[in-house]
């Protein structure tokens, strides 16, 4: 069930992503060869709490088997969900960094991601286009409209581009929590809502270098291209408000 927001509800999930982009400018400067993906995320740990918020993706999940990091942080052929570990940038990763924050029980989502150093062509492309295919989606969100519409918009232009399309994992609503109603396909197939007012969600295209299949390996997180190939992941949340749809992260990259 879509859960719609209030004016005043939108105001408090807007300040949990604007605190969200906040960390993001502090972030990005520390993405760089040499630096662990564990040492970004207990920076990230720190830098949320002592803001006031909770990391939203600490904990979460199944009781038997949590998320253990505040940061999704997923190298190169990683889609999403990668565990932050003791594995060090190095020259030429692609790094996907994932974050939501809890404040005041207001849950903000935006995803990126980094090129550290100097990338291939192939990775400076693939990250290009999928950033790309995120504003492509919200130029299409227009008040009233269907949800599709938007999903229509990133599939064009990741297939133009002849990307593949992760459809295994998808954008979704979010605010009171972090996976709500409804999913938002970077395809246009499924579920076609309209945009109504009050209507917060997550747009994230996950687009690959080479097909779009994916695999989830053994700790039940991590998931990986099928093929190998680069993965790149970019992601805002959006809300409609009165006759606008409005981006409530902010651009930080």
């Amino acid at each position: 069930m879509i859960r719609l927001k209030n004016e005043k509800q939108i105001e408090g999930i807007r300040q949990s992503c604007k605190m969200l982009s906040a960390l993001y400018r502090e972030l990005i400067p520390l993405v760089k060869p040499g630096v662990s993906a564990l040492d970004l995320d207990m920076w990230a740990q720190r830098w949320i709490k002592q803001g006031g918020g909770k990391p939203a993706f600490l904990g979460y999940g199944p009781k038997k088997n949590p998320f253990p990091g505040a940061l999704c942080i997923s190298f190169n052929d990683t889609v999403i969900h990668g565990i932050p570990t003791k594995r060090k940038i190095i020259e030429g990763d692609l790094v996907s960094i994932d974050c939501g924050i809890n404040l005041g029980g207001f849950i903000s989502d935006q995803a990126l991601t980094i090129e550290a150093g100097r990338v291939s062509e192939a990775a400076r492309r693939l990250n290009q286009t999928t950033k790309e295919c995120l504003k492509k989606g919200i130029a299409a969100a227009q008040t009233g409209d269907r949800l599709l519409v938007i999903s229509r918009a990133v599939e064009t232009h990741a297939k133009a581009a002849g990307f593949g399309i992760v459809t295994r994992y998808c954008g979704h609503g979010v605010g009171f929590d972090l996976h709500e109603d409804p999913q938002v396909p970077n395809v246009s197939k499924g579920p076609n809502p309209r945009l109504s007012r009050g209507l917060v969600f997550a747009l994230e295209p996950m687009i690959n270098f080479g097909g779009g299949d994916v695999k989830l390996l053994e700790d039940n997180w991590t998931v990986v291209t099928a093929d190998g190939s680069l993965s790149a992941h970019w992601e805002h949340t959006l809300a409609v408000t009165g006759n606008a749809v409005e981006v409530l992260t902010e651009e930080v990259l």
